[in-house]
């Protein structure tokens, strides 16, 4: 059986999807997955609707898909996850909210780098305590065998290596 075979228009059509996502525009997503949108459709960069959802702050939108199934572990083609987005750009209530919807709070992106070494690296102190409330581990280590700390001191995210340092102490 061969794949379909998309016209002009389906690929306008599908372009405005992710658009309406970038934007926030909830009623028209929310229309199209009463419709049967699929809630973890894919852009050609692997981006899923949750992640634009939820690396450009749309609560609403992003709250909207994960009550129709979407997959808050679901990784892009460069292994990021919709939290890995939200904790880049420094989102606590996104990050609570996708915790809440079973984001695993120590999956990991293609590198091997976990949320938490994303709040160190970019010194989001509230981040680093939200996770390990969370059950984070600031010890793990990502592909290249650096822990949250050496990553945050290689930032020179100061805050971070004083709290990661902190929470070290017997």
């Amino acid at each position: 059986m061969s794949a379909p075979t998309l016209d002009d228009e389906d690929l306008r059509q599908a372009r405005q999807i992710f658009d309406w996502v970038r934007a926030g525009q909830e009623a028209p997503i929310a229309s199209l997955l009463a419709q049967g949108l699929p809630a973890n459709l894919l852009n050609d960069k692997g981006d899923s609707l949750l992640m634009l959802a939820a690396y450009h702050g749309h609560m609403e939108v992003a709250r909207l898909l994960l009550e129709h199934a979407g997959d808050p572990d679901l990784r892009n083609d460069r292994g990021q996850t919709p939290l890995a987005g939200a904790v880049f750009k420094g989102d606590v209530a996104m990050v609570k909210l996708l915790l809440q919807h079973g984001a695993q709070v120590d999956g990991r992106m293609a590198d091997g780098k976990t949320p938490l070494m994303m709040a160190a690296m970019f010194n989001r102190v509230e981040l680093l305590q939200l996770l390990a409330d969370r059950g984070a581990d600031a010890q793990v280590r990502d592909g290249a065998g650096m822990d949250a700390a050496e990553l945050a001191t290689r930032m020179n995210a100061v805050d971070a290596v004083a709290w990661l340092q902190e929470r070290k102490r017997p």
